[in-house]
């Protein structure tokens, strides 16, 4: 089981969150970072699970500067909400929402090495992270909402990149995916015959056999580069 502590952003601001602790004396930190449905019970579990392959896992409240304690569904109007909060998060001053994974990175340093994974929102997250904040062996977006915009495809990562998409999602075109992997041959992308949020075995689209497939290979990079 996990506990829950506050972070301490560039700014002084205080977020809450979730820490998975492993067993052992820690392979490396890992800073896990949400859909846009808070750090509910998916993205604990999530936590949990590469706490118990050996990481210490920080899952920062990306939504706390302008609500405490969301913890959403999956139902239209979580979604909904979910959507809102990310609207109201994305228009906070800049450097807006990477201060939090600022925070959380330089939290999981206790543990060593420290590489941030995301998804959906959280994917795009990581993605301007792998750029954008200093600290990161490396970076592990899945299905990362807008990533695969022109705009982002020209960004130029900082540490390895990992990227997992899916070939039936609604809300990443495959076309868009196939140009961001010309544009960055750097990064190590897989494709998987799912639609979005396959990773999450609450939602609808999840994928048993493309999301243990994402883990193994998540693993293998975070062996690599991680510890």
């Amino acid at each position: 089981m996990g506990t829950t502590i506050s972070l301490t952003c560039a700014d002084g601001t205080s977020i809450p969150a979730y820490v998975a602790t492993p067993a052992a004396t820690p392979r490396g930190g890992l800073v896990l970072l949400q859909e846009i449905f808070g750090v509910n019970t998916h993205i604990r579990a999530v936590a949990d699970s590469y706490a118990a392959d050996g990481y210490l896992v920080v899952a920062p409240a990306m939504f706390h500067r302008v609500q405490a304690g969301v913890e959403l569904g999956y139902s239209p109007d979580d979604v909904a909400a979910g959507v809102a909060l990310k609207a109201r998060t994305e228009a906070l001053p800049p450097p807006g929402p990477l201060q939090e994974v600022q925070a959380a990175v330089d939290a999981a340093h206790s543990a060593g090495k420290v590489a941030v994974m995301g998804y959906c929102w959280g994917g795009w997250l990581a993605w301007r992270a792998a750029e954008q904040v200093p600290g990161l062996a490396g970076a592990v977006p899945y299905y990362g909402g807008g990533m695969t915009t022109p705009v982002e495809a020209a960004r130029t990562p900082a540490c390895p990149v990992l990227a997992h998409f899916g070939e039936q999602d609604h809300a990443i075109p495959l076309a868009t995916v196939q140009a961001f992997t010309l544009a960055q041959p750097g990064v190590e992308v897989h494709l998987y015959p799912a639609q979005h949020g396959f990773n999450c075995d609450q939602r609808g689209g999840y994928q048993a056999e493309a999301a243990a497939l994402a883990r193994q290979r998540t693993l293998v990079f975070l062996s690599t580069h991680v510890g």
